[in-house]
């Protein structure tokens, strides 16, 4: 990330915001319901814990052939995921619940993800939302020097074959975080003194985040090993269910913001973005698949990352609901929304955007 501090535009001369927020919270006076999760998203969560703990609980107790094994733990990848993005995702939005504590609680399931919470509020919910697709900043566009996610990325000539290798590497992402992401993360951010809401004392992120690495892999490498399984078993189930967890998750993130629709705009030299931060956000972001009932279901509303980026404080359960008045509102004040029909179509148009970063720029 770079020092240079950052300032949205104040000047919204039609108010865009303003309306819209206000016709946000009408809908949700006039029908006289909360913003946060309903009995819709409880009983989600109760199946997406079920797709992650069933099948390791099979695993465990029943001698069961290889193959089947393989299939279970790539279910327990996709619950994984499942929990990510419904349960996770919301509560640490402060969204899942209108009580903290309860927030709190299922917030911690990032653990059962082999992240840390510190470290994903601070770059989801501070960096990412707020500086959302500007190089240097936003570090979801930053993968480093193996992928090419922005134009303005130093171009490599392997980023020329980004568009066979990328998908592949995706599948990386949960494993990362159990091994390395998390403690450089922790020291880069204690370093910098980023936090979401009250900065923790030093000494208690890295106590908090050492137990958490020690409970994680006491689940899932300590307790099968001591239950009989082959440590090259153990080893190749861990890898299956993370692979799962992180193609499914690194792809549906890829498709809201590294897509042809999306923008990657940068400050001037005085630090001064040409938008307004809602308008930033129209600019960035993109939608898909808004009529799957399925996709939507699955990925936690994560399919309308439009809504989700205005309105990270309203649970996803609503965001079907308000993508028609934010769909609306944003037409009325000739802004963007971006959106594509289909998960394949978002799919191919995001392989076609790798495609074009990793051709040599002209300048280069």
């Amino acid at each position: 990330m770079t020092k240079q501090t950052l300032s949205f535009s104040r000047t919204d001369s039609a108010k865009f915001f303003k309306t819209l927020n206000s016709r946000v919270n009408n809908y949700f006076k006039e029908n006289n319901i909360k913003r946060t999760g309903n009995w819709k998203l409880y009983i989600k969560s109760i199946i997406m814990f079920s797709l992650l703990i069933v099948p390791v609980v099979l695993i465990l107790t029943i001698d069961l052939p290889v193959w089947a094994q393989i299939l279970l733990m790539i279910i327990v990848g996709v619950g994984m995921a499942g929990v990510g993005m419904n349960v996770m995702h919301d509560a640490n939005h402060g969204s899942f619940s209108s009580k903290k504590w309860v927030n709190k609680l299922m917030g911690s399931s990032i653990y059962i993800l082999a992240g840390n919470d510190y470290n994903w509020k601070v770059q989801h919910n501070v960096l990412h939302h707020t500086y959302t697709n500007i190089q240097g900043h936003d570090e979801d566009i930053d993968a480093g020097r193996i992928i090419r996610f922005s134009e303005h990325t130093k171009w490599l000539r392997v980023h020329k074959y980004q568009k066979y290798y990328a998908f592949f590497l995706y599948g990386l992402l949960t494993a990362n975080w159990a091994i390395t992401t998390d403690f450089i993360q922790t020291y880069k951010y204690l370093k910098k003194k980023l936090a979401y809401g009250k900065m923790p004392h030093p000494a208690t992120q890295w106590t908090k985040l050492i137990i958490g690495k020690i409970v994680y892999y006491t689940i899932w490498v300590v307790l099968p090993l001591s239950l009989g399984f082959a440590w090259w078993q153990v080893l190749i189930g861990f890898f299956i269910m993370h692979y799962t967890a992180g193609i499914i998750l690194s792809v549906i993130f890829q498709l809201a913001h590294v897509m042809p629709n999306t923008e990657m705009p940068l400050p001037d030299q005085s630090g001064n973005m040409k938008n307004t931060w809602a308008i930033h956000q129209l600019f960035t972001t993109s939608n898909f698949s808004p009529k799957s009932w399925l996709v939507e279901f699955y990925t936690g509303g994560l399919n309308r990352q439009v809504e989700h980026h205005l309105f990270a404080n309203i649970s996803h359960i609503h965001y079907s609901k308000i993508a028609k008045i934010v769909k609306e509102t944003a037409r009325e004040f000739s802004l963007p929304y971006n959106e594509y029909k289909t998960f394949w179509t978002a799919v191919s148009e995001h392989y076609n955007q790798l495609k074009v970063l990793g051709e040599k720029p002209s300048f280069a």
